[in-house]
């Protein structure tokens, strides 16, 4: 009998755990270098997983999220930082079909692989001029900007008229208008390369814009010419994930790791084995049930926002607060599960080369990023619950 045809996700996945040992052989030297091997570019570029949720017209997949954020988790068992920039790169594909095909055509006219790196911090000077707006401004954390050849870049739009508020945009600009400035050493996702870009004065036609407005209403100017329901997704839900569930995979990648080391090793100290310890043992309960309960809770949010898409009909507005408030818990979930198993790890925990160390230092610097702070999302939330007004529109 013939095999049964893998589907395009599996193909995928398979891709994704082929890819695993190289990168936990290539782990040390990504951490040294500060970004990613151009060997793993490549490698994710000949795969397709920066094509996931890219528009078809440009040779994309126009894949479901849930199949994108399983790549990311599988890749992030074995390099977290491999993972974050995929995340984070890989979603730019998807948000650029939201824009105006002009601006489509301007990044991929040439080479549909082109990619583009992002830091929405609002940061950014904007001035009105014809046809568009000067942008300059200095903005941090653009992870994977070595790599890429454009930069979404956020900033606010003063108002045209008294009285009326400021408009937050993200700027879509080629590398020929910023420079990087690479200043990332830090003690987690060291690899992922998170340089500073700096405008001085840049002209950025109206079509290069997305405004955070169209993103929140799931109504783009990109929907003209993509019609694929996953670019009718909510922006801010799709984009916090990226930095979010990055976590989730590399907490498993540690759950796998210290069973195999912890299943017959016998401590130092007490010559107890390590696997009749009570706190390894719910250390490691604890982590299976984050990486269970987190994706779980992801994946039933996913369901939800395409089939919204998919009908035409818009989810309740406590509904998508709680959906954000659920990204949001999810650093901190695994952050609590991987500092329990760190702990329970004993000394030998603490030194480099060992698999954990990396991997807590990595999901320790993941929790504190801005979009992974739950507390302002779930202040939000309650409030809402008893009739307070939303204060996001990141949702």
């Amino acid at each position: 009998m013939n095999a049964p045809q893998l589907t395009q996700a599996e193909h995928l996945y398979k891709a994704a755990r082929n890819l695993l040992p190289a990168l936990r052989e290539r782990a040390g030297e990504t951490a040294r270098l500060g970004h990613l091997p151009e060997a793993t570019i490549a490698a994710m570029q000949e795969a397709g997983f920066f094509r996931i949720m890219q528009p078809a017209r440009y040779g994309g997949y126009e894949l479901d999220p849930e199949v994108f954020f399983r790549v990311q988790m599988i890749l992030a068992s074995g390099c977290m930082s491999t993972a974050w920039v995929l995340g984070v790169v890989a979603i730019h594909n998807w948000q650029l079909g939201l824009l105006d095909d002009r601006a489509q055509q301007d990044v991929w006219g040439e080479d549909d692989a082109t990619l583009i790196s992002s830091s929405y911090m609002p940061v950014g000077k904007v001035k009105h001029v014809d046809g568009g707006y000067r942008l300059s401004g200095h903005w941090g954390f653009s992870s994977g900007s070595r790599h890429c050849k454009w930069a979404f870049l956020g900033g606010m739009v003063p108002p045209k008229n008294e009285g009326e508020a400021p408009d937050y945009r993200t700027f879509l600009v080629p590398l020929g208008d910023y420079r990087i400035v690479e200043n990332w050493n830090v003690s987690g996702l060291e690899g992922t390369g998170s340089h500073d870009i700096v405008i001085d004065d840049a002209f950025v036609p109206e079509y290069r814009t997305h405004r955070a407005i169209h993103g929140f209403e799931c109504n783009s100017p990109g929907n003209a010419v993509n019609s694929h329901y996953i670019f009718r997704l909510p922006f801010g839900q799709i984009f916090v994930r990226a930095v979010s569930s990055s976590s989730i995979g590399c907490l498993q990648g540690v759950i796998d790791n210290y069973i195999a080391v912890n299943k017959d090793r016998v401590g130092l100290n007490d010559g107890n084995k390590i696997a009749s310890d009570p706190d390894a043992q719910m250390a490691l309960a604890g982590a299976v049930a984050t990486v269970d309960e987190c994706q779980t809770i992801m994946f039933r949010n996913f369901d939800a926002m395409v089939a919204a898409a998919k009908s035409g009909i818009t989810l309740p507005m406590q509904e998508r607060i709680k959906m954000r408030f659920d990204a949001a818990l999810v650093a901190r979930k695994c952050t609590d599960a991987i500092n329990q198993m760190f702990i329970s790890c004993g000394a030998q925990g603490i030194f480099r080369d060992h698999p954990l160390n990396r991997a807590w230092l990595d999901i320790n610097a993941g929790r504190t990023h801005v979009a992974n702070n739950p507390f302002k999302f779930g202040r939000n939330l309650g409030g809402v619950m008893m009739g307070g007004q939303n204060q996001d529109f990141f949702l």
